[in-house]
């Protein structure tokens, strides 16, 4: 009796002792990262094959969630480098309710060898998640927002998708951002993008399907498009995208 006695109290102590240093053990990483490297074919006004690249940082603490896209695109052509891309994308989250929050949001591009020196928007608003699910995650933002574009000037030529005039005004954002557990080994994602300003009226959609090869790599097949309201004469309104990719959980 006494030795039950002493046995029981033993591993409640080991419990109170230990329990909370076993649970913290337990609790998931607040980050989730991934890299991804592969090939991309663009047509419409532009037609060519290119090198990409992209990382995403990803770090949710709390009501907060901040997040990190960084993407790189270059093309050769007789070994002479003709473009060279940098997309950065960077958001903050702050959850006010159980399906509210408040964002900020910056996307920047810059390049030497395309249309745009500079093409920067800012965009802050609401964010409500209409699912929030492991299977399925559906998030809706608007806001308003800023939009800065200066011209490649020297670069400039009869297809490429810009007037000649800095742009400097205010924009309104709206953004639809969906996750789709198909499958434990295929996902599919979805992204609608509109930025709405005096100059111009823009929308980039982007599907991709990810087949899971392991816990911790996949192939992705992503197509995107952008599609200009005002466009130069002569010029389609919509370009396209199509890449595959090695994703990289890291």
């Amino acid at each position: 009796m006494l030795i039950n006695i002493l046995i029981t109290s033993l591993l409640l102590f080991t419990h109170i002792a230990y329990g909370d240093e076993a649970e913290e053990k337990t609790l998931p990483s607040p980050w989730d990262n991934e890299i991804e490297f592969g090939y991309q074919s663009e047509s419409g006004n532009n037609s060519s094959q290119s090198l990409n690249s992209r990382l995403e940082l990803n770090y949710t603490s709390g009501q907060v969630r901040n997040s990190g896209e960084l993407k790189y695109a270059s093309k050769e052509d007789e070994g002479i480098e003709k473009k060279n891309q940098i997309v950065l994308e960077l958001q903050s989250d702050y959850k006010i309710s159980s399906d509210y929050y408040l964002y900020a949001n910056l996307h920047g591009m810059d390049s030497k060898y395309t249309a745009y020196y500079k093409d920067f928007t800012f965009s802050s608003g609401l964010g409500y998640q209409l699912s929030n699910t492991k299977t399925l995650v559906i998030e809706l933002e608007a806001g308003p927002g800023y939009r800065y574009q200066e011209p490649n000037l020297d670069e400039l030529d009869d297809d490429d998708l810009i007037f000649p005039d800095v742009v400097e005004e205010a924009i309104f954002r709206g953004n639809v951002h969906l996750q789709w557990k198909m499958f434990d080994s295929l996902e599919l994602e979805a992204d609608m993008t509109v930025v709405t300003g005096h100059s111009n009226t823009r929308l980039d959609t982007e599907f991709s399907l990810i087949n899971n090869l392991t816990e911790h790599t996949a192939l992705k097949f992503s197509q995107s498009r952008e599609m200009l309201d005002r466009v130069p004469p002569g010029l389609e309104k919509v370009d396209r995208v199509s890449s595959i990719t090695l994703l990289i959980h890291l």
